[in-house]
């Protein structure tokens, strides 16, 4: 019976009947209900399946993101890849629908694999294409998962600045109202005493630096007792505005002997103008903060530009830095840049592989659990080429796995935080794209990845 099921299967099709039999003698019938695990991404790979009816899905975590690589169904083998090579489980197995398999063991496969040179030659057509159509996916979800990396952080770096504007804005015109109010009640001033108080308006216009909140809080205890003395009514209206703009009690006492009875007019004017100076300075600066984010995107993704160009490598550094800074929370990041030539090269594929590498450098030291995580990031002449460096006190790569660090779908990484395929990328871009070499070095505590660029830029690439 169990033969004849293998019969249907195009991958044994062709087997003779010993191989065959030999084969059926070691698998296992099963049914599985829709939503059942079979096997999870990260398991040790102990059997092969033949679907012998149902769909299967073949699925993996990326970030917060579900990946359905493929659905398979009737005759469709899945599972082997792990089998042949003896590493994890790549990926999730789960029944769609209820489903009819059959389980062979590690064993059998190999048994099948050594005696028979029609199932090495199928098995092998079948890892080949299996391998082409995953890649071909998971290269595609870290592509949208690191732009979705990159928006996140975009979106953090911009909601400070974007929030000051639009608070500023609103609060704009009643400050304008309330300013217009108070001048107009100046205008009996004489010649003498208003030269004082256009003195007075423009030092409120620029004000000296904030201070910190525990200072100005003394500042304006100091103004209000100050204010009551001079005979002003709730100095509390204005006691803030004063002392934000670094107004004193000396200069309080002096306005009441310069102005006398319009000493409150002069004063409610003078803190008129320092919140309306005030709102128009936080609109300008978060105005300037939005540009410098944009202006780094669009630097960072050479938006207009070639696909090849000269490239200021520590430019690209910084700008990613500026694009990952959500991500560098409590880390010290420190710059040892040395004078670097420009380079003719790929922008933003290079931009790309910073990303990876900043990012992974982030995650290394998270994982470690530290406390005072430090990030180096050097730039320097290389003799014949520019290096770059990316060295993180984290967690550090175990010496087995450096050896496989940029091959595709490996990860040190637990599941469902990554796809193998960050530094496979990175290393493709480097070495393949610009005729680089990317290496890592590491220990617990200190894992420094090294990337060498020709200055032949794309010259010596070809």
């Amino acid at each position: 019976m169990i033969d004849d099921l293998l019969r249907t299967v195009p991958l044994f099709a062709d087997l003779d009947d010993e191989d065959l039999s030999r084969l059926a003698s070691g698998v296992e019938e099963l049914v599985v209900k829709p939503g059942e695990v079979l096997f999870s991404e990260g398991d040790a790979g102990d059997r092969a399946y033949v679907i012998i009816d149902g769909e299967l899905d073949v699925v993996k975590v990326s970030g917060t993101r579900e990946v359905l690589l493929a659905r398979r169904g009737a005759g469709d083998v899945i599972g082997e890849m792990a089998l042949l090579d003896s590493s994890p489980r790549m990926a999730t197995l789960r029944a769609a629908t209820e489903a009819r398999l059959l389980a062979i063991p590690k064993q059998s496969m190999d048994e099948l694999i050594a005696s028979s040179a029609t199932a090495a030659r199928g098995l092998f057509g079948v890892l080949l294409e299996r391998w082409r159509q995953t890649e071909s996916r998971l290269r595609q979800s870290e592509r949208m998962a690191q732009l979705g990396t990159l928006t996140a952080g975009l979106a953090h770096e911009m909601n400070n600045p974007a929030a000051a504007v639009r608070r500023g804005s609103a609060l704009l015109q009643e400050a304008i109202e309330q300013y217009g109010v108070a001048v107009a009640r100046l205008s009996d001033l004489e010649a003498s005493s208003a030269a004082f108080v256009d003195e007075l308006l423009s030092r409120a216009k620029d004000s000296p630096p904030p201070a910190g909140s525990v200072e100005l809080a003394d500042r304006e205890a100091v103004l209000e007792v100050a204010l009551e003395q001079v005979g002003i009514a709730e100095p509390w209206r204005v006691a803030g505005e004063l002392a934000a703009g670094g107004f004193t009690e000396e200069d309080i006492a002096d306005t009441q002997v310069r102005v006398g009875p319009a000493t409150a007019a002069v004063l409610d004017a003078v803190a008129a103008a320092h919140h309306l100076h005030s709102l128009v300075r936080e609109v300008e600066e978060g105005a300037a903060r939005l540009s410098e984010i944009v202006g780094a995107l669009k630097s960072y993704s050479y938006l207009d530009q070639a696909p090849a160009q000269r490239v200021d490598i520590r430019k690209g550094l910084a700008d990613t830095l500026l694009i990952l800074r959500h991500k560098l929370t409590g880390i010290d990041v420190q710059l040892e840049f040395d004078e670097v030539p420009e380079i003719d090269a790929y922008g933003s594929e290079l931009n790309q592989v910073w990303t990876n590498l900043i990012d992974n450098a982030a995650d290394a030291i998270q994982e470690s659990g530290r406390s005072g995580g430090v990030i180096v990031i050097r730039a320097f002449d290389g003799g014949d080429s520019v290096v770059v460096e990316v060295e993180d006190n984290g967690v550090g790569i175990p010496v087995d796995a450096q050896t496989r660090i940029f091959d595709p779908f490996f990860t040190t990484k637990p599941p469902g935080s990554g796809t193998g395929l960050g530094l496979d990328i990175s290393y493709s871009i480097v070495v393949h794209r610009h005729r680089g070499e990317l290496s890592v070095e590491s220990e617990p505590g200190r894992t420094v990845f090294r990337v060498s660029l020709p200055k032949g830029g794309l010259d010596a690439a070809l």
